[in-house]
């Protein structure tokens, strides 16, 4: 089966692609999970992002021709709002004590400290 440009460009297009700066690298770094991880790099925003679409398109293109499923695409994903997060008896203790300070629930506290991370 051939694949055509517009197929592999319609798949790409599903995956988040994301330019971050890397102090490490001193440089831009792009990365489009969970299709693939840190995969290019660059002065700027913008040339890491064409980097990035042509690394992402070339991705679909070699799943799709081996005939392989896709990782779930990324910008598609929908998410509920809840997630269950295991932690030591002790830390637990210690977050609801510090949620208790501040006239907060739990979950209040715990959401308001991830945004800030």
């Amino acid at each position: 089966m051939k694949i055509t440009a517009s197929q592999i460009k319609e798949h790409a297009r599903r995956y988040v692609k994301i330019v971050e700066w890397s102090d490490e690298d001193a440089a831009y770094i792009g990365s489009a999970l969970p299709l693939i991880g840190h995969c290019c790099h660059g002065d700027t925003e913008e040339s890491v992002l064409k980097q990035l679409n042509v690394i992402v398109n070339e991705w679909v293109e070699h799943y799709l021709k081996e005939g392989k499923t896709l990782p779930e695409a990324s910008a598609e994903k929908e998410y509920s709002g809840k997630f269950l997060v295991r932690m030591t008896p002790e830390l637990h203790r210690l977050a609801a004590m510090q949620a208790m300070a501040r006239g907060e629930s739990l979950n209040q506290y715990v959401t308001s400290r991830l945004a800030l991370a």
